[in-house]
């Protein structure tokens, strides 16, 4: 389809919300079972501290709070919610999926509430998909979740996955009626047969890298759907005032900005307070943004991932309802 007819979307983003566990994990925690030290995670990984869960925190709960900061931020009742959409890969159970619960936590009695699988770029895609639903006119407001548990599927013993990853939950909602920010057109992209360099095995649940490989893919993939993202979107990569990769490691950001010659100070970097959170981590990355000056009204902002799978996604958006 040409850029022409892949037209953006027009709709509003009208709100955004965290929640993070309490439990902060140190380098040093985590350093002293992989016996390394707090300063070698940190040049390999940019990585100061993550949020861990703990043994009686709920995913669907973890969603919820972050849902419902979003509904209050946007002044949206839960009650008028018709799509729930919840990108994760660690539910707390196999069935039922965690959607359904965060709607009733929600009391989001009329929203279809569904689970989406893509691992790190599990939010990119929910927003494409609830981006489609509000421009065919079928719902008025979306929420898109992007949470994960990830501390429970990892081996703390391997120094390649222990240290990356951490715990949280970012969400958005997505309006069809007034406002005027705009979802571009989204780019997708999966190569199953790259399946195997990052996956976890049902058998035991834990979280495998083959770390160069998805270093060397992260940076290919992401890269190039976010300059395909900002063409059909007609936009310069280098005018945008925000770039938002998936925060997998502060290596893959700086090869990106490297790459793609790109103004660091508008590049987000919150990998250091959170580590690899997954599906969470661009939502996480906007409020992290926010709270430090960085995202406005009106901004034009790439959102772009890479994940398991493997799977890739980018778009760039318009943030806010007065956007225009």
């Amino acid at each position: 389809m040409s850029s022409a007819e892949r037209t953006s979307t027009r709709l509003a983003l009208v709100g955004l919300g965290a929640a993070l566990p309490e439990r902060v994990v140190s380098n040093a925690e985590v350093g002293a079972v992989v016996g390394v030290d707090e300063s070698w995670i940190v040049k390999r990984t940019g990585i100061s501290q993550r949020r861990w869960a703990d043994p009686d925190d709920h995913l669907h709960e973890l969603a919820a709070r972050a849902a419902a900061a979003a509904l209050d931020d946007a002044g949206v009742d839960a009650a008028d919610v018709d799509l729930i959409l919840l990108a994760t890969s660690t539910a707390d159970e196999i069935i039922p999926s965690c959607a359904p619960l965060v709607a009733d936590l929600l009391n989001a009695k009329r929203a279809g509430a569904i689970d989406i699988g893509a691992a790190c770029t599990g939010f990119v895609s929910s927003v494409a998909l609830a981006a489609a639903m509000l421009e065919a006119g079928r719902i008025e407001h979306a929420v898109v979740i992007g949470a994960e548990i990830l501390s429970r599927h990892l081996d703390r013993e391997d120094r390649g996955t222990a240290m990356l990853f951490g715990d949280g939950a970012g969400a958005v909602v997505l309006s069809g009626s007034g406002g005027g920010g705009a979802v571009g057109p989204c780019v997708l992209g999966a190569d199953g047969s790259l399946g195997p360099i990052l996956h976890a095995a049902r058998d035991d649940g834990l979280i495998r890298m083959d770390g160069p490989e998805v270093f060397r893919h992260a940076i290919d993939r992401m890269g190039d759907a976010a300059l395909e993202a900002c063409a059909l979107a007609g936009r310069d990569i280098h005018d945008l005032d925000l770039l938002v990769f998936h925060q997998a490691n502060a290596r893959i950001l700086q090869a990106l900005i490297e790459r793609l010659a790109l103004d660091p100070a508008r590049v987000v970097n919150s990998i250091s307070e959170y580590g690899n959170t997954s599906a969470a981590s661009i939502p996480l990355a906007l409020d992290f943004a926010r709270q430090g000056g960085l995202l406005a009204e009106g901004s034009s902002v790439l959102l772009a991932a890479f994940g398991a799978g493997l799977t890739w996604g980018a778009t760039v958006v318009r943030w806010g309802p007065d956007a225009s």
